[in-house]
C-alpha cells in the first residue's frame, strides 16, 4: 500500500486534525484492525495448546509429567523468535509500546504483530504463566503505529493512534472499551489531553465490538453482586491494601532480580528458557493453576458470595490460597524472566484475587460485625495489587469494576480506598512499576506526571540548527566519505526530494570495503531513523539521544510528515539548558522579590559595616550577604550611594536594607562576625520610603 503523503496539503490538514472526521475515521479501522488481531492471537493460542495436549497424549499419555517437555519447549521457541527476528517481541509487551512513544516517536514495526502473535501462543500455549493482556496491548500499538504512518499522519497524530490501539487491546480483551481508554490515557500515554482521547475512545470501542463479534464464547471475569454492608468494613479493606503491597513489591522485586541475574548467568544463552522452564513445569505439576493466565480460576473466586460457598464449592483454605498468590508471583517471574511472551496484567488480577478470598476466610472467624464475601474482597484485591503493580489506580479500580460486571456502586468506596492507597505506598517503597522497570533496565527513565525538568519548556524549535549539509540516497558511499571529511561530521541525514528517507553514520559508510563508488548510501543508511517535531520539548529529545547514544537527531515538519527542517545536536541541548536556566533564575528571583514585598513581617533596616567584619573593605559583590534581604542605600556620612556589584564598603558605612526581621537577625549576626566591635546593630527607625531624609546623616555620626 502506497504511502499517503501525496495527498494534497488541504486532505493532509483533515487527516490530521484530531477532531476531524477522516481521522477519527482512521482510529474506528485502528479498532476494528485490533479486535481481528486480538482475535488472532486468541485462534492461534488455541490451536497451539491443543497441539502440545495431542502431544502430551501421544507422548506420555496425558500425564502432568509432559509439561517437563512442553514448558521448556514453548520457552525455547518464544525465546528464539525474539532473539533471531526482533528482540520486542520478548517479554510483556507494554514497556515496548510506552518506550516507542518515549523514544521512537511511536514507531513500532508492522513485523511485530505475526512475530508476538506467535510467540505469546507458544508460551502460554505450552503451559507458561502470564497473561495476553500485555502481549495484546503491544499488537494494538504496533497496528496503531502502522496504520498511522500508511497515511503519513505526524508525530502526534502517530502517538494517539498508538494508545488507541493499545486502549483497544483491552477494550477488546476484556470487552471493557471505558477501562481500556483509560488505561491508554493512564498508562500508555500518562496524559488526558482531549486531542489524544476521542482517537482512543474510538479504537477501543470498535476494538470490543469487533472482538466479541468474531470470538463470543471466551471466558470473561464475572462476579455476583458485592455490597458494602457496613463502613466499618473499610478498614478490613484497608488491611487488605497493606497485604496487597507487601504482595505487589514481591512481585517487583523477585521479578527483577530474576531477570538480572538469568540474563548475566545463562551461558549458552538457549539455556536459560530450557532451566527455568524446567522449574516453571515442576510446580505446574504442583498446582496445575499456577500455569497459564489463570483466568478460570478467579472466576470461580468471584462468583463466591459467602464463606460456605467459598468453603464447598472453592474448596480452599487461606493458606492454599496465600501459597497460590505466592506461587503466581514465582511462576510468571520466572516464564517473563525465561524470555516467553506474556503480561504481567492478569497475573496481578489472580494474586489479587487469591490475596483478598483468603483475607476474608482468614478475617471471618474474628469478625463479627457482617458477614464477609470472599467474592467482593476478591474483586477489591483485584484491583489493588494491579493498582501497585501497575502504578495505575484509576485504571484499576475501573478496570476491574468493568470486565467484573459488578453492578453496584456501593463497592466503589472500597475499591477506591484500597487502589488509592496501596500506589501511594508501593510508590514509595518501591518506585518502579512493572512497565518501568524493563525501560529503567535499559536506561530509559519515564518521568512521572509531576515532575518538572527544565528543559521541559523549551521545545526543539527554538534551539535546532539549520540542515547545513545532507546526502541523497543515491550519492556513493565514497563521495559521501569525502562529504563528512570535509566538514568533519560523523553522520548525515538522507534526503530524497525534500523528504527525511534515513541517515547514516561514518560507521555506516566504512563497512563498505569495496566498490565505494558504485555503492549507494541507500544500501547502508538507517532507513527508519529516530525523529524529533520542532514542538518536542528539548527533555523529551535528550531522553532519545541518550539512549540511542547518538550525538545529533533529525528535526520534521508537525505538518509535512517525514519532511526535514532541522538537526538537533547536543551543542543545542547546552543552549537550550542555558536558555531555561536564565529564564528559571529570572523568574525565581521576580517570585524571591515579590514573597519579599507582600511578607507582613518585611521593612526597611539600618545597620553600620563595623571594622574588620566581613564586609570592610570589600566589594559588595564579594560579601556573601544572608538570604531574605535586599540592600536599599549606602551612607557614608552625607553622601547616599545606591549599591552597585563595584561598590566598596567601608567600616562606618550605614546600609539601608529590605527584608523581615529574621533576615535584619541574620544580617546583623553576619556583619558583627570577625568584627574588632560588634556595633553593627543600631536603632534608626523604619524608613518609610526610599530616598527619605537622606540627606540626612545618621544619629550617633558627624
Amino acid at each position: 500500500m502506497e504511502r499517503l503523503t501525496r495527498l494534497p496539503e488541504r486532505g493532509l490538514a483533515a487527516l490530521r486534525n484530531p477532531e476531524g472526521g477522516i481521522f477519527l475515521g482512521i482510529a474506528l479501522v485502528v479498532g476494528v484492525a485490533v479486535g481481528l488481531g486480538a482475535a488472532t492471537l486468541i485462534w492461534v493460542l488455541d490451536g497451539v495448546e491443543s497441539i502440545f495436549e495431542q502431544l502430551g497424549e501421544l507422548l506420555a499419555g496425558g500425564s502432568a509429567w509432559f509439561l517437563f517437555i512442553s514448558v521448556p519447549v514453548g520457552l525455547l521457541g518464544a525465546w528464539w523468535i525474539a532473539r533471531r527476528f526482533a528482540s520486542e517481541v520478548a517479554g510483556d509487551g507494554v514497556p515496548e509500546v510506552t518506550a516507542a512513544l518515549a523514544i521512537r516517536a511511536g514507531y513500532l514495526s508492522t513485523k511485530s504483530i505475526p512475530l508476538k502473535i506467535v510467540a505469546t501462543a507458544l508460551t502460554l500455549g505450552a503451559g507458561g504463566s502470564a497473561g495476553r493482556e500485555g502481549p495484546i496491548v503491544q499488537i494494538g500499538g504496533a497496528i496503531g503505529s502502522s496504520i498511522s504512518r500508511r497515511f503519513g499522519l505526524g508525530e502526534d497524530q502517530v502517538r494517539s493512534l498508538l494508545a488507541g490501539g493499545a486502549a483497544a487491546g483491552i477494550g477488546a480483551s476484556f470487552n471493557a472499551p471505558i477501562a481500556g481508554m483509560l488505561f491508554g490515557l493512564e498508562v500508555i500515554l500518562g496524559s488526558f489531553a482531549v486531542r489524544h482521547m476521542s482517537a482512543v475512545v474510538l479504537a477501543s470501542i470498535s476494538a470490543a465490538v469487533t472482538f466479541r463479534s468474531l470470538v463470543p464464547e471466551t471466558e470473561l471475569l464475572r462476579g455476583g453482586i458485592y455490597q458494602l454492608q457496613d463502613w466499618r468494613e473499610l478498614f478490613l479493606y484497608a488491611g487488605l491494601a497493606v497485604l496487597a503491597v507487601v504482595a505487589a513489591v514481591l512481585f517487583l522485586r523477585l521479578l527483577d532480580l530474576v531477570e538480572r541475574t538469568s540474563h548475566a548467568r545463562a551461558r549458552p544463552a538457549w539455556l536459560r528458557p530450557v532451566s527455568l522452564g524446567l522449574v516453571i513445569a515442576a510446580l505446574g505439576i504442583f498446582e496445575p493453576r499456577l500455569l497459564g493466565t489463570g483466568q478460570p480460576f478467579v472466576s470461580q473466586l468471584l462468583e463466591t458470595q459467602n464463606m460456605g460457598e467459598q468453603l464447598g464449592v472453592v474448596g480452599y483454605g487461606t493458606s492454599l490460597l496465600l501459597i497460590l498468590a505466592v506461587g503466581k508471583i514465582l511462576a510468571t517471574s520466572l516464564t517473563i524472566a525465561g524470555g516467553g511472551s506474556g503480561g504481567a496484567f492478569m497475573p496481578s488480577l489472580f494474586i489479587g484475587a487469591t490475596l483478598g478470598a483468603g483475607f476474608a476466610q482468614f478475617a471471618e472467624p474474628y469478625w463479627t460485625i457482617t458477614d464477609l464475601s470472599p467474592g467482593a474482597f476478591a474483586v477489591v484485591g483485584m484491583a489493588t495489587v494491579f493498582a501497585a503493580v501497575a502504578r495505575a489506580p484509576l485504571t484499576a479500580i475501573l478496570i476491574v469494576f468493568e470486565v467484573t460486571g459488578a453492578r453496584d456502586y456501593e463497592l466503589i468506596l472500597p475499591l477506591m480506598l484500597s487502589a488509592t492507597f496501596a500506589t501511594f505506598v508501593a510508590d514509595r517503597v518501591h518506585p518502579q512499576s512493572v512497565y518501568t522497570m524493563p525501560l529503567e533496565r535499559r536506561g530509559i527513565r519515564l518521568r512521572k506526571s509531576g515532575e518538572i525538568d527544565l528543559l521541559d519548556a523549551i521545545s526543539v524549535g527554538a534551539v535546532m540548527s539549520p540542515p547545513e549539509v545532507t546526502t541523497s540516497s543515491l550519492t556513493s558511499v565514497a563521495e559521501a566519505i569525502t562529504l563528512m571529511d570535509r566538514f568533519r561530521f560523523h553522520g548525515l541525514p538522507v534526503v530524497d526530494d525534500g523528504d527525511l528517507v534515513g541517515v547514516v553514520s561514518i560507521t555506516d559508510l566504512l563497512r563498505v570495503e569495496k566498490d565505494r563508488d558504485t555503492t549507494p548510501v541507500a544500501a547502508v543508511m538507517t532507513s527508519r531513523p529516530v525523529t524529533v517535531s520542532p514542538g518536542t520539548p528539548v527533555s523529551e529529545a535528550m531522553e532519545r539521544m541518550a539512549v540511542l547514544d547518538v550525538g545529533r537527531l533529525p528535526v520534521v515538519a508537525d505538518d509535512r510528515g517525514r519532511s526535514l527542517i532541522g538537526v538537533f545536536r547536543r551543542v543545542d541541548a547546552i543552549k537550550a539548558y542555558h536558555h531555561a536556566l536564565a529564564e528559571s533564575t529570572g523568574g525565581q528571583l521576580d517570585r524571591d522579590r515579590f514573597r519579599q514585598r507582600v511578607d507582613p513581617d518585611a521593612g526597611y533596616y539600618d545597620f553600620r559595616i563595623p571594622a574588620g567584619s566581613v564586609a570592610d573593605g570589600r566589594d559588595v559583590r564579594d560579601v556573601r550577604w544572608p538570604a531574605g534581604s535586599t540592600l536599599v542605600s549606602v551612607r557614608r556620612g552625607t553622601e547616599v550611594l545606591i549599591p552597585e556589584g563595584s561598590t566598596s564598603l567601608r567600616a562606618g558605612d550605614v546600609v539601608t536594607a529590605f527584608g523581615t526581621a529574621e533576615s535584619k537577625q541574620r544580617m546583623i549576626d553576619r556583619m558583627n562576625t570577625g568584627a574588632e566591635e560588634p556595633t553593627a546593630e543600631i536603632e534608626l527607625g523604619p524608613i518609610a520610603a526610599l530616598g527619605e531624609q537622606a540627606d540626612q546623616p545618621a544619629p550617633g555620626t558627624d
